[in-house]
């Protein structure tokens, strides 16, 4: 079964035709190109990868652009279906305010208990960085963090003569005492940003372990996780698209 699974995020719509743990066709779209006058925009460019796809899911955490989407999209006749904390058949949230998770972590979360089983900490790296626990009870909770996009744009912001580093510039980092202005700020970002990383995930073992929770598997995910520190191999297993895979299981759960 082909399902066309679309994450809405703050600032682009990441899209791809999912079967099984299988993601082909992926793309991005910006968010605020759902506009009444553009959005007929996405439909154009997602008709032609529709052959063979039975079905249409998403999240979003942009809830002012829903109504258009479906829009741009229903003329092609397939179900529609939009996963929120209503609608996750087969995960149990053990969270006392539903409504407050975001819709791209509930998916998250349902990708890992059908493909990597529970206990799982997931890690997604976008504009704000998420850590996801689901446990043996269901979906717990997690940390909300900025993302490195976020405090690179902050601190370039909030300084007269810091430049604004892309995240192009962390990819590679020596050394741990900087030379330069801008030396020094990478390995502020790349080294620092890995390290709170770090010690945010050490706190939510510590928990679990203390519970009495079997060692969780670790995965990640998200654009930014090419920016870590490259011990983090050994800490975590990086999934590509796995919002877009728990969108289609969702979707395939409600029948």
């Amino acid at each position: 079964m082909k399902i066309l699974s679309i994450d809405v995020g703050n600032t682009s719509c990441h899209y791809g035709i999912v079967d099984g743990q299988t993601v082909i066709n992926t793309g991005r779209f910006p968010t605020d190109g759902f506009s009444d006058s553009e959005s007929k925009a996405f439909a154009t460019l997602i008709e032609p990868l529709l052959e063979g796809v039975t079905g249409i899911s998403f999240c979003s955490v942009v809830p002012t652009i829903n109504v258009n989407l479906v829009a741009s999209v229903k003329p092609y006749g397939l179900p529609i279906f939009h996963l929120t904390h209503e609608t996750c058949h087969g995960l149990k949230l053990e969270y006392p305010n539903p409504s407050e998770i975001g819709e791209d972590r509930i998916a998250n979360a349902i990708a890992a208990q059908e493909y990597h089983g529970t206990p799982a900490v997931i890690l997604d790296m976008g504009t704000a960085v998420t850590f996801d626990i689901i446990s043996s009870a269901g979906y717990e909770g997690g940390i909300i963090a900025p993302g490195l996009a976020i405090m690179t744009r902050y601190l370039h912001e909030q300084t007269a003569l810091l430049p604004e580093l892309s995240e192009k510039d962390l990819l590679t980092v020596e050394g741990a005492i900087g030379k330069s202005t801008v030396h020094a700020m990478k390995l502020g970002m790349a080294i620092g940003f890995s390290g709170m990383l770090e010690a945010l995930l050490a706190r939510v073992l510590t928990e679990l372990k203390a519970r009495g929770e079997t060692d969780p598997i670790v995965l990640s995910t998200g654009g930014s996780i090419s920016n870590l520190t490259t011990d983090w191999a050994d800490k975590c297993t990086c999934v590509e698209d796995l919002t877009l895979m728990g969108l289609a299981v969702a979707f395939k759960r409600q029948s």
